[in-house]
């Protein structure tokens, strides 16, 4: 009996470790030269697998999006022109959907439904049904070089940052044509909601700028200068907070979002990229590319706490 008693206590122990291990959400890194995805665990932050399993998705892949309800990682292999589906359980490639030419930012609406990939060469902006991994809709782009595709939070607009035109698509999910077209001031990249919905942030590299977006009106309505090579764009759940990554600089900008005046600059490695929030907002993962790591922050105290190693040239992160 008394042994018994020690093995269900034992056994108790045991399982309360591992669901604990094991509950912290992931961090997925986009390894643009190996054609892998580096999976991190957000609670030790340590490395903890790669995926394939086995062997790499392609020569080139770019930016990953992960479904809201469930363990599918949606990865760009832009040498396929095609978006893999990779089981991140199983860490297996089950599904290779062909998008268009060149696509590079892809983002998954709110409801789980669609998938939206920017196609660079055919300035366009392909949709794909998640739920049958089909393309539903290309639409064209009133810009030049579409690069990241961002859903509003309502899902009534998709948001395409134009690189070689200097401007912003605003495509409606009604009509699925671009009825707006907002002027950037240069080379927009990284875009981000303010979780209302009513603000849209886009970054711009080569003016080293912020631009703060009204959807009311898609006009531009305030900007906030940035460091060297503005990229990466992230807002925290209660919109307080918007993070820039400054690739140039190889820092990220901390912007209070009410008075837009950054309010810290935290060091991290060098070509810092595209960037990620845990679903708490206490940890931002900061992907530097020309340094092969992911630099964690502290949004607490807007430290860095470590650098993860990663392969080669990590693209950006995604959380769940």
């Amino acid at each position: 009996m008394q042994g018994n008693l020690r093995y269900t206590l034992t056994a108790c122990v045991f399982t309360l470790f591992c669901s604990s291990a094991f509950s912290q959400p992931m961090a997925y890194v986009p390894n643009e030269k190996d054609g892998t995805v580096s999976v991190i665990d957000t609670g030790t932050d340590e490395v903890v697998k790669q995926l394939p399993a086995n062997g790499r998705l392609g020569k080139k892949i770019q930016a990953v999006a992960i479904h809201p309800a469930n363990q599918k990682l949606y990865v760009v292999v832009r040498d396929k022109n095609a978006v893999a589906v990779v089981d991140t359980v199983q860490g297996v490639q089950t599904a290779l959907i062909k998008v268009g030419d060149e696509p590079e930012g892809i983002d998954i609406s709110p409801d789980g439904k669609l998938l939206a990939a920017c196609l660079e060469e055919e300035n366009a902006v392909a949709l794909v049904d998640l739920q049958t991994n089909q393309l539903k809709k290309t639409i064209a782009t009133q810009g030049r070089n579409p690069e990241h595709c961002v859903f509003s939070p309502d899902q009534q607009w998709l948001l395409a940052s134009n690189e070689k035109s200097n401007n912003v698509d605003v495509i409606n999910l009604t009509s699925f044509k671009s009825e707006h077209l907002v002027a950037a001031t240069k080379h927009p990249r990284g875009v981000a909601f303010s979780p209302d919905g009513k603000l849209a942030y886009v970054a711009n590299e080569a003016a080293n700028l912020l631009e703060i977006i009204s959807t009311a009106s898609w006009k531009v309505e305030a900007t906030v200068r940035v460091g060297l090579r503005a990229n990466g764009v992230v807002v925290n759940a209660d919109g307080s907070r918007v993070y820039v990554s400054n690739g140039g600089d190889h820092n990220v900008s901390v912007i209070d979002a009410t008075s837009q005046r950054i309010i810290a600059t935290v060091a991290v490695g060098k070509r810092p990229w595209n960037m990620a929030l845990t679903p708490d907002g206490k940890k931002l993962y900061v992907a530097n590319g020309r340094s092969d790591n992911v630099s964690v922050i502290d949004t607490q105290t807007n430290t860095k706490l470590k650098d993860i190693a990663v392969g080669k040239l990590p693209w950006g992160v995604v959380i769940r």
